[in-house]
C-alpha cells in the first residue's frame, strides 16, 4: 500500500504543526493547555534501567516493534542498511565515556533502550542545508522527509547513532502499512520523532504506551511524574560532555 502525494504532504502539515493544530486538546492529564501555546513545554524521556533490567531484553523489542508498527519503519534485515527508531545497546556502547571499575554487572550486562535524544542544542538541526531537520518549541526535533535531499550531513554530526537512511525503497519491507502516517522513499533520512502525531492526538509516544518502566513528559513542569523521578533519583545520560542537551534520562 502507498500513500499519495497529497496525503502524504497533509500528514507532514500535521506532523509539522503539532499540538497548534489542535489547541484544545489536553496532551496529558495535568498539562497546562497555557503551556502548550506559550511554547513552554519541554518534552522528554525518562528509563528506569532497574526495571528494564528486571524484565529482560524482551520489553525493548517489544518498544521498537510498537514504534516501528506505527511508524511504518521497513524491517530490512541486512544490517548495513537497516532502518530503526528504537534499539537495544549495551553499556559499553551507549555510555563509553561514563565508565569504571565499580560499575553494578547488572547495568554492564544489560541493553539500554536508545533513540534520538531530541537535544537542546541539537547538531543535526545545524548542518541540514535544507531546513528539512529542525526543532519544534516543545523541544522535539523533526523531519520533513519532502525536504530532506540525502545528504546525509544530519547523521554525520549526530553523536548518537540515532538516524537511520533509506539506502533502498522502504515501501516493500512494510507489510501493514500503518494509513496514519506517511511512508518514506529511497534517498531519504528518518528517526524518532517522539511521536508528535500522537501527542497531537493525546496519546502517549508507542514505545512508552507499552513499557511501564518509560516515562514521558513535560520536564518544566514541577509536578509531572517525570521531573519528579528525575529529581528524586540518579540518571545519566549519553554523552552530556559534547553540550548537545539529551532529553533523555536513564535512571540508575
Amino acid at each position: 500500500m502507498t500513500v499519495n502525494r497529497r496525503k502524504f504532504i497533509g500528514a507532514g502539515l500535521l506532523t509539522l504543526s503539532g499540538l497548534a493544530l489542535i489547541p484544545t486538546v489536553n496532551v496529558f492529564a495535568g498539562i497546562d493547555k497555557n503551556k502548550l501555546s506559550e511554547g513552554t513545554v519541554r518534552w522528554g524521556i525518562a528509563m528506569d534501567m532497574e526495571a528494564l533490567a528486571t524484565k529482560g531484553p524482551k520489553v525493548i523489542e517489544e518498544a521498537a516493534a510498537a514504534c516501528h508498527r506505527v511508524h511504518n519503519v521497513p524491517k530490512i534485515e541486512l544490517q548495513e542498511e537497516a532502518v530503526k527508531w528504537i534499539w537495544g545497546e549495551p553499556y559499553e556502547k551507549s555510555f563509553a565515556d561514563q565508565k569504571h571499575p565499580y560499575l553494578n554487572e547488572s547495568f554492564l550486562n544489560s541493553l539500554f533502550p536508545v533513540l534520538c535524544n531530541h537535544c537542546d542544542n541539537a547538531p543535526c538541526v545545524r548542518v541540514c542545508p535544507t531546513g528539512a531537520t529542525f526543532k519544534r518549541e516543545d523541544g522535539i526535533v523533526m523531519m520533513d522527509y519532502h525536504r530532506c535531499i540525502g545528504c546525509r550531513y544530519c547523521m554525520a554530526a549526530c553523536p548518537f547513532g540515532a538516524r537511520s537512511f533509506n539506502f533502498m525503497d522502504p515501501r516493500p519491507y512494510v507489510k501493514e502499512p500503518n494509513p496514519d502516517y506517511p511512508l518514506r522513499q529511497r534517498g531519504v533520512v528518518e528517526k524518532c520523532n517522539f511521536c508528535a502525531e500522537r501527542l497531537a492526538a493525546g496519546k502517549q509516544p508507542a514505545c512508552v504506551e507499552v513499557n511501564d518502566a518509560l516515562v514521558f513528559g513535560d520536564l518544566n513542569d514541577e509536578k509531572s511524574h517525570i521531573w519528579k523521578m528525575l529529581n528524586s533519583r540518579y540518571s545519566i545520560r549519553r554523552r552530556p560532555g559534547l553540550g548537545t542537551g539529551p532529553n533523555i534520562y536513564y535512571l540508575v
